[in-house]
């Protein structure tokens, strides 16, 4: 196996692999998890994030522009500080107070700019134009990529070859970065499961295309991951390796979410609960595979009371 050093930045840190018995019973097999929730922004974006700025402040830069529905810029706003460097996050108007709060209160420069988060990268890249800072890509930046395959590094360290790993996408930054890692460590003939929302499906879009395509709207309740359309780069992925699409409802999701908060203590977003329901009710995707790997990439954006509500919602369903 051949190992990336990508931990010399110092700004994301290893993650447990973590299990939960009871969930095993209820999934009829082995389900791992790799704790990308536990990043100091609170989801995977941390490791590419950390990676590009990093090496973009080594060259000099000391300005950095990103669009985010919340977990790539408190990422962003994250590093900054650490870094010493500025960073200005474009958010859409449905980006929670609490996120731009947050956003904020790490000394970054929030600007609200439209109603999806497209909109709002749209104008990053219009003040980009006119600027000296690095436009910071939520998912389609291969110095992303890199810095995301890490974690797959690190779990063929932590654990042996699973028979299928479990993704989430959005605009499948996070995939191309697992795959990237799978490739380098002997995980080539492992089949990814790519699973999204109902709403949000913008890489089952563009499998059922045959290329990307625009979805038109993000209609699910997992907007922080959501993209209209998936990157390029995502889908020339399933010409080389075995890429299952699945689309879950957000009903499910939700469960996914509630279920991680009651078997492993985590809450978590809908974009990260719909891998884990993927894996805990099962589907056709998975086959036989006994031992699943799920990338739990987290979600910063999550609270204990928008986690209460959506379990009195599934309690009075």
């Amino acid at each position: 196996m051949m190992m990336h050093d990508g931990s010399g930045n110092g700004l994301y840190i290893q993650t447990p692999i973590a299990e939960s018995q009871p969930l095993n019973a209820r999934a009829g097999r082995r389900v791992l998890f790799k704790m990308e929730c536990h990043q100091p922004s609170g989801s995977f974006k941390m490791r590419g994030v950390s990676h590009l700025m990093s090496t973009h402040k080594e060259a000099g830069v000391t300005q950095f522009i990103s669009s985010s529905g919340g977990n790539a810029g408190l990422a962003v706003a994250h590093c900054a500080a650490r870094l010493g460097v500025s960073a200005t996050v474009f958010v859409p108007d449905t980006t929670s107070l609490h996120v731009r709060g947050l956003l904020a209160g790490l000394g970054a420069d929030v600007r609200v700019a439209g109603s999806v988060w497209n909109e709002a990268d749209a104008a990053a890249r219009a003040l980009r134009a006119s600027s000296d800072a690095i436009y910071v890509s939520p998912f389609d930046d291969p110095l992303l990529w890199e810095g995301h395959s890490t974690m797959i590094d690190e779990a063929a360290v932590q654990m042996d070859r699973p028979d299928a790993v479990i993704v989430s996408v959005g605009g499948g930054g996070m995939m191309c970065g697992v795959l990237q890692g799978m490739h380098r460590n002997g995980w080539a003939d492992v089949p990814v499961v790519a699973v999204e929302t109902d709403g949000a499906a913008s890489f089952a879009a563009a499998v059922a295309a045959g290329r990307p395509v625009s979805i038109g709207a993000i209609t699910s309740i997992a907007k922080t991951l959501g993209s209209l359309q998936v990157a390029d780069a995502a889908f020339e992925w399933t010409k080389r390796h075995d890429i299952r699409s699945a689309v879950l409802s957000d009903r499910q999701a939700i469960q996914g979410c509630l279920a991680f908060a009651d078997d492993l203590h985590v809450l978590v977003e809908p974009a990260c609960g719909v891998s884990v329901a993927l894996a805990e009710q099962g589907h056709p995707a998975l086959g036989d595979a006994g031992t699943v790997l799920v990338i739990a990439c987290g979600g910063s954006a999550v609270s204990a009371r928008q986690t209460g509500e959506w379990a009195l919602a599934e309690a009075t369903a």
